[in-house]
C-alpha cells in the first residue's frame, strides 16, 4: 500500500491530566503515516485524484487543536477516526503522537503514544 508521510507536525493544544496542561497548554508534535492507493495520481498528476497533504494537515489542526483530552491515546484514537470520516481513499493511519514538554521531572526527548488504526468495515 502507498503512503502519504508528515513529519513533525506541530501543534499547540490543551491534552494532558493536570489543571495547568488544560489551562496553558503546550505543544505537541506528530508524525502521520497514511495509507492509500496512490496508483491513479501517480498517472495522472491530477491533485483531485489523491488526498492532498495540506488538507490533511488542515483537517488534523482544526480537530487536534479544538478539543482537549486527558490522555494522549484518547487525542490520538479521535484524530485518526476524523480523518477516516473526512477522507474516504485513506486505508489506514499511523499516528506518532508526540510530548516533548510533559511536565515530568526527567530528561527526555519526548514522550508519546503511537497507534495504527485499518479503516473500520462498513455495516
Amino acid at each position: 500500500m502507498d503512503s502519504i508521510i508528515i513529519k513533525d507536525l506541530s501543534l499547540y493544544a490543551y491534552h494532558g491530566v493536570n489543571p495547568e496542561e488544560k489551562e496553558m497548554g503546550q505543544r505537541f508534535v506528530l508524525d502521520l503515516r497514511v495509507a492509500l492507493d496512490l496508483s491513479l495520481p501517480c498517472v495522472t498528476d491530477r491533485v483531485e485524484d489523491t488526498v492532498s497533504y495540506a488538507k490533511i494537515i488542515k483537517a488534523v489542526r482544526t480537530h487536534f487543536t479544538s478539543r482537549s483530552y486527558d490522555l494522549l491515546e484518547r487525542a490520538a484514537e479521535t484524530t485518526v477516526e476524523m480523518l477516516f470520516e473526512t477522507f474516504a481513499p485513506i486505508q489506514r493511519v499511523t499516528l506518532l503522537l508526540k510530548k516533548p514538554d510533559a511536565p515530568i521531572a526527567a530528561d527526555f526527548a519526548y514522550v508519546g503514544v503511537e497507534i495504527t488504526r485499518d479503516r473500520p468495515e462498513k455495516k
